[in-house]
């Protein structure tokens, strides 16, 4: 055997799994994949990456009118979100009520984290009438207390006005916006969700969507239910 030239670099050619390769999105922020494998520094705050720029998916048609993701502009949108976040209904399971300075803190978290979670005003018709958090599930503690797979992606969700619950639109919207979600974020095949099990109209909306229950999560603040909607069942649920 020849001796090794320690002026050669020896290189090793790896293929590796889709699945080892997605768990690459969730490296530090401020680093890439370049175009050789290697490390590139990245623009740290550009964090619209996260969630496949949200801000610039399509209205969806749905049976209610066309709805339209928002990413909520907290001096703009604060007040209406904190009236919705005040109705007792809502208040029971986001604990968000008083005045609007406690929304402002929460919409300030949201906005200043690092992209992991976009919260949007949910617009039908031109008219906001809900409230959404998508949010990067696999990255989120949440991901602590179930089977997270790479990319998952979470909603939250409240219906501001009584007389839209009304009219039953959880579920149409809960659909459209997974369809958004399976539509525009092509790495995720899950969307997921973790409603508290005392909200039967809430679990019962998610089904509706076609979603499926998994299991029950303890969480450190509620007891909920882990709500699942695969990208190969979409078609059948």
């Amino acid at each position: 055997m020849p001796p090794a030239d320690s002026g050669t670099e020896d290189t090793l050619d790896l293929k590796l799994p889709a699945e080892v390769l997605a768990l690459f999105a969730t490296a530090p922020a401020g680093y890439g994949d370049d175009a050789r494998g290697g490390l590139r520094v990245v623009d740290p705050d550009d964090h619209s990456d996260l969630l496949d720029h949200l801000d610039d998916w399509r209205p969806a048609d749905t049976p209610a009118g066309c709805f339209q993701l928002v990413p909520v502009d907290p001096g703009r949108d604060v007040d209406l979100v904190a009236r919705w976040m005040n109705d007792p209904a809502v208040a029971e399971f986001w604990e968000l009520a008083g005045d609007p300075d406690v929304t402002a803190k929460h919409l300030a978290g949201q906005c200043a984290a690092d992209g992991r979670s976009v919260p949007c005003l949910g617009v039908l018709d031109g008219v906001p009438m809900s409230y959404w958090e998508i949010y990067r599930a696999d990255l989120d503690p949440l991901a602590r207390y179930y089977p997270a797979r790479p990319h998952d992606t979470g909603v939250h969700l409240l219906i501001g006005g009584v007389a839209d619950r009304a009219r039953g639109l959880g579920g149409t919207l809960l659909r459209a916006v997974s369809d958004l979600v399976l539509d525009n974020r092509p790495g995720c095949t899950r969307v997921v969700a973790e409603p508290d099990l005392r909200n039967t109209p809430s679990v019962a909306a998610f089904l509706t969507a076609g979603f499926r229950y998994c299991l029950e999560l303890e969480l450190p603040d509620k007891r909920a239910a882990l709500m699942i909607r695969d990208r190969a069942l979409r078609h059948r649920l």
